[in-house]
């Protein structure tokens, strides 16, 4: 791929705005000598500014959800597309969530670029499992667990019952929820139809891949194969 266009696909600019930078000496290779448009280089070697250029696509990446972000630019307020580099935006193709965590819901979500690998892990017949820490209102009373892992336990305005969510329970106030399946708002819905309130929610798994314990609120890195295949195991 000319570079250019290279450039363009991963948001550093319009092909017109990169030509540009290029003429300018903003590119280099990693021997800190500037590249010229139609040198044969490879994606390892090209730094924008001294700095490595982005992954090219496909590309997953993993952010630790604060709480007050949505996950849709189509919301008002500020998204998690603002936790990212702004040139991600104009990534071609452009990055997505994976599924999609609420505003007040914090922690584990996968973005990427590659449709097949989305709908895969989205789609029930795969069974990535997703693990809630919920902290509570009112201490739990005992009858909670039996009730979401009946299978045969509905929530006002649905027309089935919910998959079973077993739930583990972790002090008077506090629990982790399994999700097989994702309805709207469900764990807060599970939890006020049994007459208590979640105060926070943070999804801590998703498959088999934990939320990284080094990896800090709002931030984001891109995730490895090993991870992905963590998805699945």
């Amino acid at each position: 791929m000319k570079l250019i266009k290279l450039l363009a696909n991963l948001g550093y600019g319009s092909r017109k705005e990169v030509q540009a930078m290029i003429r300018s000496g903003w590119v280099k290779d990693a021997h800190g000598q500037v590249i010229k448009d139609g040198a044969a280089v490879t994606h390892e070697e090209v730094r924008f500014r001294e700095e490595p250029i982005d992954p090219p696509a496909p590309l997953t990446i993993i952010l630790n959800k604060p709480d007050g972000f949505t996950c849709s630019t189509e919301d008002p307020g500020e998204t998690i597309y603002d936790l990212l580099p702004e040139r991600f935006a104009h990534r071609k193709p452009g990055l997505n969530s994976i599924g999609r965590l609420d505003k007040d819901t914090t922690g584990l979500l996968l973005m990427t670029d590659d449709g097949k690998l989305l709908h895969r892990i989205i789609h029930p017949k795969h069974g990535c499992l997703k693990v809630y820490h919920a902290t509570l209102d009112r201490p739990l009373e005992g009858h909670e667990a039996e009730q979401f892992a009946s299978g045969t336990f509905q929530l006002k305005g649905d027309s089935k019952p919910l998959l079973p969510a077993p739930l583990e329970v972790l002090g008077d106030m506090e629990a982790l929820v399994t999700l097989h399946e994702g309805r709207y708002h469900q764990v807060r819905r599970m939890f006020a139809a049994v007459g208590n309130h979640v105060v926070t929610l943070k999804r801590v798994s998703l498959g088999g891949l934990k939320l990284p314990s080094d990896l800090e609120e709002g931030a984001w890195r891109v995730l490895t194969s090993g991870e992905l295949d963590q998805v699945f195991g």
